[in-house]
């Protein structure tokens, strides 16, 4: 799920004030950071207690954009979201962003901001291919959910979009600027799924008739019908999972665990089983902010 990206600036002449700071809140369990500890619970510690910042990639970066323009797009009357008003949405988006992290230039420096964002056109192109937006008007788009479960656990992530059918029933829709995981990848893509579903039982007591991961970079969409013993089975799962972390948290034991993807980690020099040495544990954390690294990297963890 993404994190949103700021409305836009005001003008020079209103002279806002800065903004709030954000608010410490509790540790929290998110679908990312969840892989993550499954993945590796060294990476984990990495990202959610070390919070060592990870470069932005073009990739996170062009999926920030994007969800940022289809969140713009929704905000407009129906009838107004057609191809060339979405068009017309990418360059504002992409100041917004380039505003918000100015160093994220250097990553479009090479061939230049018009194909980094002829990029972001043709993935929004394609969400024209899957959906017509024109035909629905979203309950709640780039929304923050947080829950706590019955022994504790507290989960909290940012849902794309939630649509309600006349009738009541309920859809969530993620953005994806990836393409659809293969037969290996699904587990995390359905693992996402299940978590999002039980967030929206939770705190609205109604089953989501339908979950769906929209992929861009190729056209799919992955849905998901949920069931509530299975979401009863996943959040015992989740609840295990916390469990883990938590005594991780306790005693400071993160184990690196390798696997192919060590080749795409950012942690990797300060990896033990590769000659490195993570830094000094510093002890669980009571409360966390919320820092640009780790928006940027949600908004397109596929």
């Amino acid at each position: 799920m993404s994190a949103p990206v700021s409305t836009p600036p005001a003008t020079a002449a209103a002279q806002p004030a800065p903004a709030a700071p954000e608010p410490a809140r509790r540790p929290a369990l998110s679908p990312s950071r969840a892989m993550d500890f499954k993945q590796c619970p060294l990476k984990y510690r990495l990202r959610a207690i070390d919070r060592i910042p990870e470069p932005p990639s073009r990739h996170a970066v062009r999926g920030t954009v994007v969800h940022a323009v289809l969140e713009d797009l929704y905000g407009l009357p129906a009838a107004e979201r057609g191809r060339d008003r979405a068009a017309a949405l990418i360059e504002p988006a992409w100041a917004r962003v380039l505003a918000e992290r100015p160093e994220i230039a250097e990553l479009v420096a090479e061939d230049g901001p018009a194909a980094f964002l002829a990029e972001v056109a043709a993935l929004v192109d394609t969400y024209y291919r899957l959906e017509d937006p024109t035909r629905f008007s979203p309950e709640s788009r780039e929304a923050r959910v947080e829950v706590e479960l019955g022994d504790g656990v507290l989960l909290r992530g940012f849902v794309d979009r939630i649509d309600v059918a006349p009738t009541g029933e309920l859809r969530v829709v993620d953005y994806k600027t990836g393409r659809a995981p293969g037969p290996a990848q699904e587990t995390k893509a359905l693992f996402q799924l299940k978590f999002y579903a039980l967030v929206v039982l939770r705190t609205r007591g109604i089953l989501p008739a339908q979950l769906r991961l929209i992929y861009l970079a190729d056209g799919q969409i992955l849905t998901y019908a949920p069931d509530a013993e299975e979401l009863d089975r996943f959040e015992r799962t989740l609840a295990a999972l916390w469990t883990a972390i938590r005594e991780a948290g306790r005693t400071g034991e993160f184990p690196p665990s390798t696997s192919w993807l060590c080749g795409y980690c950012d942690y990797k020099p300060l990896c033990p089983a590769y000659g490195g040495t993570p830094p000094e544990y510093p002890g669980w954390p009571e409360t966390v902010g919320e820092s640009p690294d780790e928006t940027l990297a949600e908004s397109v963890a596929d």
